[in-house]
């Protein structure tokens, strides 16, 4: 299952660059998304490159169907990395590893000026569930959870920028 986000934040890129390169602004963000047990695992940062491990715990309600072969309550493990480009957008790609559970995420992310003061921000997401008969009906239900989470994580940014200045 394939899906999108879009958002434009009301911020210049290299405001929106700092959030990326800011543990807490993620942090921040898992907590408002309602993860529990957040710790960052990993935290490498320079200029132009940032690569952060994040492990935390995720509760869904999960649909009937999904019950027998899911847990509702779940550690899942982040890994993003994100880069500075030259031509000036910032790139990015991710994975979320879920220990015990037949489910892989992963996809990209991308940052591109929209003049001096917005910035466009995409991600795509890839979710794999590795379950015979059901899978692919979890892969359709989870795109409205993925979606949800992707509008959370954008919410989470424009909160973060209005805040620090």
């Amino acid at each position: 299952m394939d899906c999108t986000g879009t958002h434009t934040f009301a911020a210049p890129i290299d405001r929106v660059w700092e959030m990326i390169r800011d543990k807490d602004a993620h942090v921040s963000k898992f907590a408002g998304m309602g993860h529990t047990d957040i710790e960052v695992v990993e935290y490498e940062v320079d200029d132009d490159h940032v690569r952060l491990v994040v492990s935390r715990t995720i509760s869904v309600e999960l649909p009937g169907f999904a019950k027998k072969v899911l847990k509702p309550t779940n550690t899942v493990v982040s890994t993003d990395e994100w880069e500075r480009n030259a031509d000036g957008t910032c790139t990015g790609r991710f994975s979320v590893e879920t220990p015990g559970a037949p489910l892989r995420s992963k996809g990209t992310t991308l940052l591109r000026a929209e003049g001096d003061d917005r910035t466009f921000y995409e991600i795509a997401v890839n979710l794999t569930v590795k379950v015979p008969i059901v899978g692919g009906k979890i892969e359709g239900w989870a795109k409205g959870d993925v979606l949800k989470q992707i509008d959370m994580e954008f919410a989470a940014g424009d909160s973060w920028l209005a805040t620090h200045t």
